[in-house]
Parts: structure tokens; sequence; C-alpha cells
């Protein structure tokens, strides 16, 4: 017998996914935006590993290594933006700071 339930997973992803969107549309920091965005991937990786479990389906566990490969690339990206962002002299972590970029 599982230590989890199929719903309960469900419900703990839904509640993973509630947090991390909040914190996209909440926070302009953009370090704790990425942050939020992980928490969003990893409750979708969740999603497809529990549905792996129900169905004794490996896709599940494929999906979440190509998620986590994903959330990894999304993590590199977004700090290489925020590095440049320093980098032109906009020693700021607010996501409005980014329109102001030229060329």
């Amino acid at each position: 017998m599982p230590a989890f339930s199929f719903n309960d997973t469900l419900v703990l992803a839904a509640t993973m996914f509630s947090v991390g969107l909040a914190g996209v549309l909440v926070r302009r920091n953009m370090v704790f935006m990425l942050m939020s965005l992980d928490i969003m991937l990893n409750a979708a990786a969740l999603v497809f590993v529990a549905a792996g479990a129900r169905w004794h389906d490996a896709t599940g566990q494929v999906m979440f290594v190509l998620i986590l490969a994903l959330a990894a690339v999304e993590t590199a990206v977004g700090l290489a933006i925020i590095l440049r962002l320093h980098a032109h002299g906009r020693p700021t972590l607010d996501a409005d700071a980014g329109n102001l970029l030229e060329g």
C-alpha cells in the first residue's frame, strides 16, 4: 500500500502549483520568480510521477527527467539574464527593469 494516495498527491501538486503561481504573479524580484517557476515545474513533475505510479508506467519517470532538465535550463537562462542586467548597470532584481534594456 502506498504511503500517499493518488488524490493526496494531486492535491499536493495543485497546492505547490498554486504557491508557485502566486509567487510569480505577486513578487517582482527575478530570483524569487525563478524559484516560483521551479516550484511550478516540480508540481507538474510530481503529477507525472504520481500518474506513472498509479498506472504502473515508466513514462511518468521519463517525463520527470525531461521536466528536471527543462527546469535546469530555465534556471541557467534566467540567471544569465539577471547577470546581463547587472552588467549593463542595472543593479536591481526588479523584473520591470528588463524593459529598459536597449540593443
